[in-house]
């Protein structure tokens, strides 16, 4: 069991490394390969050795939809083993068309997916039986639609009649074509763009009238970009100062109130003034009333009484004074 292990590849557990190159001789793997079912392969065996699945395609400017699909062919069943065929530029550029990125682009791009095991450079084109041994393949993995290509309807039906094809969904809004009618309708932007980065016109492809129409549509983008950088900061200052503004009218409003409310408690009818100079006024009066002077006020209709005598008279000089006083009264008449 323990010479199996190491006579036949095992998916890969740890991803600090990026997948093997197939070796183009023969497979690594040793193990006896007897042929699968699908539904013995979903059960888990055979348990000496991984299921060796397989998929293949282009893979140009990789994307999420590859990576998606590459997903489910790994995942398919317990243990598998995912194999990636990746055609050549000779191939591709005959069948297909050309490529953005470079076979060895396409190969390295595929290595480093974490799904992938192992990687077949220069993949064939259509699937042959002597592949298929050579590299000890159970099952192929690819989306259920016929691909014609090549003279052929379908470059996948023999797969399926054998009993070896297991279909994946496709990612819907997503595909290489895709991503390259976006950099064809909006070429001029990309042009541009790279042009700002450093890029000659030569590099681009691009004429010598188009590099300054490019070049002046980049500085007329970069006033446009100043203008509105101006345009928001003086909004900015403006919404400042109207928030300001509104807090200093609050704040006055807050201390005109305040400022009424003291004088009224101050200066109104019951203010402190008031009964402080009420307190004060009674306090004067008190002061000036008759009631609190020593001596009594002398009423105008009477005479001025005689002044008193002191020390008082004896009874004798009393009568003595009576009857002076009557003798005086006599003279008169």
């Amino acid at each position: 069991m323990e010479e199996l292990e190491h006579t036949c590849p095992q998916p890969r557990t740890r991803l600090t490394e990026p997948a093997i190159f197939a070796k183009e001789t023969s497979c690594d793997c040793r193990a006896p390969h007897e042929k699968l079912s699908i539904a013995q392969a979903r059960c888990g065996t055979p348990v000496d050795r991984p299921v060796r699945v397989y998929a293949d395609g282009i893979f140009d400017l990789f994307h999420s939809g590859h990576a998606r699909a590459l997903m489910q062919a790994k995942n398919l069943f317990p243990n598998g083993y995912l194999i990636v065929g990746v055609c050549s530029d000779e191939l591709t550029h005959k069948y297909k068309g050309f490529t953005v990125m470079t076979e060895e682009e396409r190969y390295e791009a595929l290595r480093h997916c974490r799904y992938v095991d192992e990687v077949v450079r220069d993949a064939p084109w259509t699937l042959t039986p002597d592949f298929l041994e050579k590299h000890k393949i159970d099952f192929v993995a690819h989306d259920d639609i016929p691909y014609s290509s090549a003279g052929s309807e379908d470059v996948y039906k023999h797969i399926k009649e054998a009993g070896m094809f297991v279909p994946t969904q496709r990612t819907e809004g997503i595909s290489t074509s895709d991503i390259i009618t976006r950099i064809v309708r909006d070429y001029d932007v990309y042009a541009r763009r790279n042009l700002q980065r450093g890029y000659t016109a030569k590099e681009l492809n691009v004429s010598y009238i188009n590099e300054k129409k490019y070049r002046l549509q980049n500085q007329v983008d970069k006033m446009k970009e100043k203008v509105k950088t101006v345009e928001e900061r003086s909004k900015h200052f403006v919404n400042r100062v109207e928030e300001k503004s509104h807090d200093l009218i609050q704040k006055w409003e807050e201390k005109s109130r305040e400022f009424i409310g003291n004088f009224l408690e101050l200066f109104g009818p019951d203010g402190a003034w008031k009964q402080m100079f009420q307190e004060r006024s009674g306090r004067m009066i008190q002061a000036l009333s008759p009631s609190s002077s020593p001596t009594r006020e002398r009423s105008p209709s009477r005479s001025p009484s005689p002044p008193s005598q002191w020390p008082p008279l004896s009874p004798k000089g009393a009568s003595a004074s009576i009857s002076s006083m009557s003798e005086g009264d006599d003279d008169d008449k």
